[in-house]
């Protein structure tokens, strides 16, 4: 299957490079006519057959990025984008031809488009690091062929060489190849010969694990349990108090229980406490019961235990 889609995208590469030479290339007079054309009427005809006669040179700027692993046909695309931004800004009057200007726009957006392709980490954030990108891949690409002419291995003086002929530190050149070598990876790919599970499988979760899940969620269930059976044994009065109190999202003041039971604030205060104390008691058993270790502190207790 592979095979068949390299085929077929060779095979559309070579269709689209016969039908872009059949445009005829310019001479400097055509090109400089057609260039104020489009300057100064913004004859868009014009642009169009400026961008058609070099759309071969944008196929062979692509060419010298095709090490990188990306498919022709998108930095083709890239390199036609740059092209048609490079006749926009281009001034005839320069004394220069459109193809020499254009080189620079068509390289612009090739780079561009690798660098944002490469990683979903942001790379090449500054101009010497973008350089330093693209530097270190033709270098190394040098280094190999020459290792390999005169028969020698020389991986361990790499960093050390590159960074001497690109004139950078060795700690620079160390950390953009490993940026470089460093590439995405789907968490979902499946691996081993069957496909039967993916790396996601072998991802060590900071979660809490099954077991501890499940032993607090039986505690949970037992702690609702037993607040009810404490809530049932206080009075109705100290009841209503501590779920207005103590289980509501918006807790009632003193005053409010005051007036609603026709007494004082402090009388409100005082059985809130007796409630309270009543409800430590029976958690403290519990918390005995469950071997929790309270050290003779407060029981904590998930509020969703008492909602």
């Amino acid at each position: 299957m592979k095979k068949q889609s390299t085929t077929s995208t060779a095979s559309s590469i070579d269709l689209y490079l016969s039908e872009i030479n059949q445009f005829p290339l310019l001479s400097v007079e055509e090109e400089q006519n057609l260039a104020r054309g489009y300057r100064s009427k913004g004859d868009t005809r014009a642009a169009h057959q400026l961008i058609t006669a070099n759309l071969r040179f944008v196929v062979k700027v692509a060419y010298e990025y095709r090490s990188y692993g990306f498919r022709m046909a998108d930095l083709i695309q890239e390199g036609n984008i740059g092209l048609m931004k490079a006749v926009q800004k281009f001034d005839p009057d320069k004394g220069i031809r459109l193809i020499s200007y254009a080189v620079w726009w068509i390289r612009a957006y090739i780079q561009n488009y690798i660098l944002k392709s490469w990683s979903l980490v942001k790379l090449g954030t500054t101009q010497a690091q973008r350089k330093l990108f693209f530097s270190l891949a033709r270098t190394k690409r040098e280094l190999d062929k020459l290792s390999a002419e005169h028969g020698f291995d020389s991986d361990g003086e790499d960093a050390a060489k590159i960074a001497k002929k690109l004139k950078v530190k060795p700690g620079e050149v160390e950390e953009m190849t490993q940026r470089m070598e460093g590439r995405d990876l789907s968490l979902d790919a499946p691996m081993g010969d069957d496909g039967s599970y993916s790396h996601v499988d072998f991802v060590v979760g900071d979660g809490p694990s099954q077991d501890h899940e499940l032993s607090s969620a039986e505690e949970q269930s037992m702690l609702r349990q037993r607040i009810g059976e404490a809530l049932g044994r206080l009075d109705l009065r100290e009841r209503y108090i501590i779920e207005r109190r103590v289980m509501n999202d918006r807790p009632a003041t003193l005053k409010e229980l005051g007036e609603h039971f026709g007494f004082s604030r402090e009388r409100a205060r005082q059985l809130e406490i007796r409630a309270k104390e009543k409800l430590k008691l029976e958690l403290r058993a519990l918390a005995v019961e469950i071997d929790w270790p309270t050290d003779g502190q407060p029981v904590e207790i998930d509020d969703r235990a008492i909602a």
